[in-house]
């Protein structure tokens, strides 16, 4: 683990609040379900995403509005098809995101207040485009899970089953390296085992849990 900065997390009241992201295939969902079996409520923005666009729902009929005829036979969003539309083309991905991220947003919100009324105090919003979306400054701590491009590309072709071509694609349409790590809090490094990463992972927690018992 590698800390940017030495003053620990930014607590404004007795509840953490910790933005969670990092490139694809870093490590980032195994830091979210280490810290959600330690105790942290994860707020999973990806499944929000989804539920945002769910069949029937509002999202999903302005996608189509904005899009033209991107449903499956089953009245679903076809992402593939999306996928081929939006895929490096900067001005059509920034219209989904201007449909979906609100919809985001709000549903965050409402996960958010429902763990606090719940007792959590401490919410991790895992948020995979969070640099990108300019939303480091809404948090507490922004913690970056990072690992070098050479491997994740080896980690989507060999674990995920994708070509180098799409998978170097994949790395290309999220934020670079160097602009994750200059909004970063915490960074840890995804480039090891398993093992290793959660062990970061709950130094990571201590330090969290020393600043929760010293703000009470």
């Amino acid at each position: 683990m590698v800390p940017v900065h030495d003053e620990g997390p930014r607590l404004g009241g007795s509840v953490l609040r910790a933005g969670l992201t990092g490139g694809i295939a870093s490590g980032k969902s195994v830091v979210a379900a280490r810290l959600a079996r330690l105790g942290a409520a994860v707020i999973d923005h990806d499944v929000l995403a989804r539920d945002a666009v769910a069949p029937g729902s509002k999202g999903l009929r302005a996608v189509v509005a904005a899009f033209g005829d991107v449903v499956d036979a089953l009245g679903g969003l076809d992402r593939r098809v999306l996928g081929e539309v939006v895929f490096g083309d900067p001005a059509a991905r920034a219209t989904l995101n201007g449909i979906v991220h609100p919809i985001v947003t709000a549903g965050a919100a409402h996960a958010e207040a429902a763990a606090v009324a719940a007792g959590c105090d401490v919410v991790v919003h895992d948020i995979p485009l969070l640099v990108e979306t300019g939303q480091a400054g809404r948090f507490d701590v922004v913690v970056v899970v990072d690992a070098p491009a050479e491997l994740r590309v080896d980690r989507l072709v060999t674990e995920r089953g994708m070509t180098p071509t799409d998978a170097w694609a994949r790395l290309a349409a999220q934020a670079d390296d160097d602009e994750r790590l200059a909004a970063a809090d915490v960074v840890l490094d995804g480039s090891g085992s398993v093992d290793e990463l959660e062990a970061q992972v709950d130094a990571l927690w201590e330090v969290w849990r020393r600043a929760r018992v010293d703000v009470r």
